[in-house]
């Protein structure tokens, strides 16, 4: 079996990422192909159609999803409708493209566990620059966020004494405004067919606790932590993610982010466990 794992980073071997799973997947005997998603061709010429994926052909049953290149709305639609078109061909997405859609835009993630009870931040989502501008008057401190994207890029600690804001930047026509929860760390909980891997606790020099930012990992083993991410990755009803949790001042837990696509370079290196084995024997396990 031959299986691809779809990438943002073809030109790159895959990256680090991509090296552990293309690794793991070795251990068990099954060869692994980089590919993009915006090189898979619909082909719907003939009775039945068919997704051509580059050197893989139309006969994968599995498919992994580790990065899908950022684009134009049209291009990124295409993408994800790749996804959704191989699930309807009886490949298995791991993960598929409703649960990306679900979690990558941020505004849904905190409707979905904001409606199933979850504690998040308070959170505002809106397209008007003046109805932002009349929200962060009437509160202290708010994070503004893209709505897309991922590792702290973009993210800006705002408040009211700072307007007018050149708040355009990163947010492209929606403003996504959470409250701001003071802390110390943040943790990210790895969770795999409903069950958490491992988890660590991240310490930034900021306010920011993004590993990509420089932030310090340590491993967590608190147990009110697994739990309401656990609870997070049952709700957003996905194979693999990394949960976001933060921990305010008097002790509550709010859930930031539930990532569909997530990083986990910083904590492997505070885990013996071998994540990529992990995600490639539950990628397998679903076809045995």
């Amino acid at each position: 079996m031959r299986i691809p794992i779809f990438t943002d980073e073809v030109a790159d071997e895959g990256g680090w990422h991509g090296a552990q799973l293309k690794s793991a997947f070795k251990n068990r005997g099954v060869e692994t192909v980089f590919v993009s998603l915006k090189d898979c061709i619909v082909d719907l010429s003939g009775e039945v159609p068919i997704i051509k994926i580059p050197d893989i052909g139309e006969n994968s049953r599995i498919a992994f999803v580790r990065g899908i290149a950022g684009g134009t709305l049209q291009q990124i639609t295409m993408r994800l409708n790749v996804l959704h078109t191989l699930k309807m061909l009886g490949v298995q997405i791991y993960n598929d493209g409703k649960a990306i859609e679900r979690t990558v835009d941020k505004a849904m993630t905190s409707f979905l566990l904001h409606h199933s009870g979850i504690t998040t931040p308070s959170t505002w989502v809106c397209e008007s620059r003046h109805h932002a501008h009349e929200i962060m008057q009437q509160h202290s401190s708010l994070v503004i966020k893209p709505l897309f994207g991922s590792q702290g890029q973009g993210v800006r600690l705002v408040n009211a004494t700072q307007l007018p804001l050149p708040m355009d930047a990163f947010v492209d026509g929606v403003f996504y405004l959470q409250q701001f929860i003071e802390a110390q760390h943040d943790y990210r909980v790895f969770i795999v067919n409903n069950q958490v891997i491992s988890a660590m606790r991240r310490t930034g020099q900021g306010w920011l606790h993004n590993v990509a930012q420089g932030a310090q990992c340590c491993l967590c083993t608190e147990e009110d932590v697994l739990a309401v991410a656990l609870k997070a990755a049952k709700v957003l009803d996905i194979a693999y993610c990394g949960v976001d949790v933060i921990r305010d001042a008097f002790g509550r837990l709010f859930v930031l982010e539930v990532n569909s696509i997530p990083a986990w370079r910083g904590l492997q290196s505070v885990t013996s466990t071998n994540i990529a084995q992990i995600l490639a024997d539950d990628v397998l396990r679903t076809v045995c």
